[in-house]
């Protein structure tokens, strides 16, 4: 295995795309990472949460936005919005939507596509 490797988003291993959602995930080594671009509307329970069953995500997320603002929601009582240049980490049991008219783009480097 080389010692420096590198992928890009604009030829990524897999796209999944649905209402709103485009998901890009490259795989490097023993790594993948994932670009969620997110359009103005797009809300996790609305959007997702209706196909899976659920009111609220059941997975970790960690990553840095990009571009955009999206607000979080925890079950536990927190609340963050997340603005270009945050690194965060967002734990299971939350719901999320894109806040304006500016679509929400980041990179996350734990998660699962659903």
């Amino acid at each position: 295995m080389p010692g420096v490797q590198a992928r890009n988003f604009d030829s990524p291993d897999d796209t999944h795309t649905s209402d709103r959602r485009r998901v890009d995930t490259v795989r490097i080594a023993a790594t993948t990472a994932t670009r969620f671009t997110l359009e103005p509307g797009w809300r996790w329970s609305e959007h997702v949460g209706q196909t899976v069953g659920s009111e609220r995500c059941e997975l970790r997320h960690v990553g840095i936005v990009q571009s955009g603002r999206l607000r979080v929601t925890h079950e536990d009582g927190t609340e963050l919005e997340l603005a270009a240049g945050d690194a965060y980490v967002i734990e299971a049991g939350h719901d999320a939507w894109v806040v304006g008219h500016e679509t929400f783009q980041c990179i996350e480097f734990e998660s699962t596509v659903r």
